[in-house]
């Protein structure tokens, strides 16, 4: 924990004997691996690599790798001004949705979640407070990204105020997150990347997991399939890793709720 992972070591087999990473001291590690199971950017892990192991054009293509960061302002709020018209029940009567996605062209959040319908158990007073996370999508170094946290909370709290989800002085407290390489975009050099793949797959115990690990638009359930074929793959010794690659690449893949899909019939 606290720890980034700075480099690999190996031979020119291309086999990973240790990772490398800097601790929260600052101070060099290193730990001996068998397996190597990465969920970082892929554009991190090829630079990390040892000298050698990616051609030009692959590491080029990596390095490039398009992204997109995300902010989210996390506020503790007495009430939301949003009311259940639903047909569905909710403590205190709040609005049954998990996540609302943001139309009005006036405001920069893009989705607002709303953390008491994932579980009650994550609000301290559920039934007098609601705990609501603004989810900005931005790029690292503009003008969100480089506010101060106090003037962003200032800014997500009006920005709700003026869409009418809160009141003016509904906010208890907040608390700010930067996530770098939340996304993965698919333009630019991601054209080139079924050709970097291959060269990351000749590393022989080297298995790429996650969304950003496969610069993918995974989900939860997504990433973790990703970690359960890996470890199939190291159980069965397969050297073949286009199970890893091929979740989530189902052309029509939906989430459906099964009351919707018993509806159907």
């Amino acid at each position: 924990m606290n720890a980034d992972t700075i480099g690999f070591t190996g031979g020119e087999d291309k086999n990973i004997t240790a990772v490398l990473y800097r601790d929260g001291k600052g101070k060099t590690q290193k730990v001996k691996a068998d397996y190597v199971l990465s969920s970082m950017a892929v554009k991190d892990l090829a630079a990390a690599l040892p000298e050698g192991w990616l051609d030009e054009k692959d590491k080029e293509t990596a390095q490039t790798l398009p992204y997109r960061d995300f902010m989210t302002a996390g506020l503790l709020v007495d009430r939301l001004e949003l009311q259940n018209h639903t047909h569905h029940r909710t403590l205190n009567n709040i609005v049954p949705d998990c996540w609302i996605y943001i139309q009005e062209p006036e405001v920069k959040i893009g989705r607002l979640q709303i953390f008491n319908n994932w579980s009650p158990y994550m609000v301290k007073d559920s039934l007098h407070t609601v705990w609501i996370g603004l989810e900005y999508f931005c790029q690292e170094g503009d003008d969100l990204w480089s506010m101060k946290d106090e003037d962003f909370l200032r800014f997500a709290e009006q920005e709700l105020v003026k869409i009418h989800v809160l009141r003016k002085g509904a906010v208890k407290e907040g608390h700010v997150v930067h996530m770098k390489k939340a996304y993965p975009a698919y333009y630019g050099s991601y054209k080139d990347f079924p050709r970097l793949q291959q060269s990351l797959d000749t590393i022989s115990n080297l298995y790429c997991i996650g969304r950003n690990g496969q610069h993918r638009y995974n989900n939860m359930d997504h990433s973790m399939l990703t970690a359960i074929r890996a470890v199939e793959l190291i159980q069965n010794q397969s050297t073949d890793k286009s199970s890893l690659w091929n979740v989530n690449t189902e052309s029509d893949y939906q989430e459906i709720k099964e009351e919707d899909r018993n509806s159907e019939k």
